[in-house]
């Protein structure tokens, strides 16, 4: 299995060339492709971030219909769910004391428990977290 990290996720609905190339690669690789629920809440809090910044309602329409569209992507991806078997390897992870952000040890937990592969430019951080298998297909 392959579980996208937020970065590839952005560059597969942006429809750019390297976008384009990301999902060509991911139909020749045959593997199932799924993301985190991590991931999900991650790019949600942004646009409601956005959406409680802009006072004029007028100015909100693009940006609710961004997340419209946002949900709508989401609901047609597998989405690997945060459980008790997931906060057990991140309280274990914790305890090593790996130094990297809690998002990002949230993912790289989900992706442990799914014995998967995570595709994310954030290379340098992932690499930290033991057993972990990270490329960059970007």
């Amino acid at each position: 299995m392959l579980v996208l990290d937020t970065d590839h996720l952005v560059e597969l609905d942006r429809g750019s060339a390297r976008g384009a190339a990301l999902q060509q690669r991911l139909e020749d690789a045959g593997d199932e492709v799924a993301t985190t629920i991590i991931s999900a809440e991650e790019q949600f809090r942004g646009w409601l971030a956005q959406i409680h910044r802009q006072r004029d309602p007028d100015e909100q329409i693009a940006t609710y219909q961004r997340l419209q569209r946002r949900m709508a992507f989401f609901a047609a991806w597998h989405v690997l769910p945060w459980d008790t078997e997931t906060a057990d390897i991140f309280a274990g992870l914790r305890r090593q004391r790996i130094r990297i952000g809690t998002m990002d040890l949230k993912i790289a937990s989900i992706v442990l428990a799914h014995n998967a592969i995570l595709l994310s430019r954030n290379l340098r951080d992932f690499h930290q977290v033991p057993d972990l298998r990270v490329e960059d297909w970007l």
